[in-house]
């Protein structure tokens, strides 16, 4: 699990590889992730846009951005959360990922929240730690 908190938001992640998705005679890798986003601030926010910087064991970096997390941009108020799944395939078997939601309060006000950097790695993958 990793965790990033933010003006009193919090972002959690929980990656998972998805083998009945993947295909790695093909080079194709692909992991689910679920996210929990806890509104532990006083002030209601929605979740306005995503930014995803996403690389790849070579360094190939994806950016993906666009409005709110599948399909919705949801409000959270003061004690809220809200969760949701998405995935993220890959041409190796490890990447990682970052990113930032964008948030809006009630009164118009803009802000970024952190997503932690997390690991995409194989079951089974041999690492070297230096």
């Amino acid at each position: 699990m990793y965790r990033a908190v933010t003006r009193d938001i919090e972002v959690t992640v929980e990656p998972f590889y998805l083998p009945e998705q993947s295909d790695p005679e093909d080079s194709r890798y692909v992991w689910g992730y679920r996210i929990v986003i806890a509104n532990w601030s006083k002030t209601p926010v929605r979740l306005m846009h995503r930014y995803w910087h996403i690389t790849d064991q070579n360094g190939q970096v994806d950016e993906v951005t666009g409005p709110g997390v599948i399909g919705e941009q949801p409000r959270l108020a003061p004690g809220d959360t809200y969760e949701y799944s998405s995935g993220c395939p890959l041409d190796t078997p490890s990447g990682m990922m970052f990113g930032r939601y964008q948030m809006e309060t009630d009164d118009g006000e803009k802000f970024d929240v952190a997503i932690p950097a997390f690991s995409l790695d194989s079951p089974g993958l041999a690492r070297t730690l230096n």
